[in-house]
């Protein structure tokens, strides 16, 4: 996966508007869907744990994979007494060794399909881990906003690039992909897995700085970030998609015939 090596140039931004704006939305958005506690979660690229720490501090078994161990080390700094979380150093893809079939009630993928040039092997090993009606987050660059970002940062060469690539350099330094919506959602299909809703991340906020600072009005800020995140046609501009599946009945992960 492409993302390592930055890892440095992502944790100058930790606490910072941007990834704040896109972590508290995603837990709002996902509190929605999740089965009530207790339940098995599986948080795969989960970095420095922000969603794999609140979750189990809300009372449910969380398991957190990433590659990085300087990053699931900030994950461990993190972990108190009484929260049932479980680091696991390894690359997404090892879940096939490393977990067997139906092991989770819900799967956290957020950040990660954009590292993959061919995102169909992670999201069939995703879909294999899921118990029967069990739910996947996937929160992913959205390729149908691609030009938003640089359009509004005044970059017209990036922005008409935007309209017709899916290949992009984020701001981390690091080529990266987007998906569509759509087309995501009929890769997941033939997984067996139904696309039961889906919310826009940073509608307002994605050009800021990337040093913007938390506001005293952040309460408002989120509000709005929040509303247009479930609201047409705000949420499709949103620099991020956070889609909510669920594995149908007879769903196995695996496609179909």
């Amino acid at each position: 996966m492409r993302f390592q090596g930055a890892e440095d140039r992502w944790r100058e931004r930790l606490g910072k508007l941007r990834d704040v704006v896109r972590q508290e939305l995603v837990t709002r958005q996902l509190a929605r869907h999740l089965p009530p506690p207790p339940c098995r979660i599986l948080d795969v690229g989960s970095g420095q744990g922000t969603q794999a720490l609140r979750m189990a501090a809300a009372g449910h078994h969380v398991t957190a994979l990433d590659a990085s161990r300087e990053l699931l080390d900030l994950l461990e700094a993190g972990i108190e007494p009484g929260m049932d979380i479980t680091a696991v150093q390894a690359e997404a893809e090892r879940l096939g060794e490393l977990f067997e079939p139906g092991s989770f009630d819900a799967v956290l993928c957020h950040g990660v399909l954009m590292y993959f040039d061919d995102p169909g092997p992670l999201l069939a090993g995703l879909a294999r881990l899921l118990a029967p009606h069990g739910v996947l987050s996937l929160l992913v660059r959205n390729g149908d906003a691609l030009a938003m970002r640089p359009g509004l940062l005044g970059d017209w060469q990036g922005a008409l690039r935007g309209f017709d690539e899916r290949s992009y350099v984020n701001r981390l330094g690091v080529p990266a992909r987007a998906d569509r919506l759509g087309e995501l959602a009929a890769r997941l299909g033939v997984l067996g897995l139904e696309v039961t809703e889906w919310y826009g991340v940073r509608v307002f906020t994605d050009a800021l700085p990337d040093d913007a600072p938390v506001p005293e009005g952040l309460g408002d800020l989120l509000a709005a970030e929040e509303r247009a995140g479930r609201t047409d046609p705000y949420r499709g501009v949103a620099a991020l998609t956070h889609l909510i599946c669920q594995l149908q009945s007879g769903g196995t992960g695996r496609p179909s015939a």
